[in-house]
């Protein structure tokens, strides 16, 4: 079975994906899974020295690991029937601003749910308010195992 998933869509929960994370970067980044569904991914990080950029400002690819990771734990989620896995071929960022404390709260949503490609959009966005620091937009092939001759 892929290590992907589960075999079985109603296992993908956020625990699952918190274990499936951990030890890996978005484990190490502190990644926190809150919601997984046909809608989208819904995460949060914690804004902690180790993710600041040495100027003091959280670090840019502190927000393209928690964006990158919400859209690549919904594209798995939402795989096609028969898909082994997938892997990114694109991903651009847009940053509005910036976070030194707190939370970074990330809303990952599918623009596009196709057999060969997955199109995702995240907004990441950081205090009480929920300003806006980051839009992030990728594209993920669809893997297909193919048999062996």
């Amino acid at each position: 079975m892929n290590p992907l998933t589960t075999g079985d869509k109603a296992k993908l929960t956020p625990e699952h994906f918190g274990k499936f994370g951990a030890g890996h970067l978005p484990g190490l980044m502190g990644v926190e899974i809150l919601k997984v569904g046909a809608q989208g991914v819904e995460s949060r990080l914690q804004v902690r020295p180790e993710v600041m950029a040495p100027n003091g400002f959280l670090h840019a690819a502190t927000v393209i690991a928690l964006a990158d990771t919400s859209c690549g734990y919904g594209c798995v989620a939402l795989l096609p029937k028969g898909a082994s896995g997938f892997t990114t071929i694109e991903l651009k960022a847009n940053f509005l601003g910036t976070a030194r404390d707190g939370l970074i709260l990330c809303k990952a949503t599918p623009a596009h749910l196709g057999r060969n490609t997955q199109v995702w959009d995240a907004t990441v966005s950081a205090g009480e308010g929920g300003k806006t620091i980051a839009l992030f937009r990728c594209t993920q092939m669809v893997l297909w195992q193919n048999p062996k001759p």
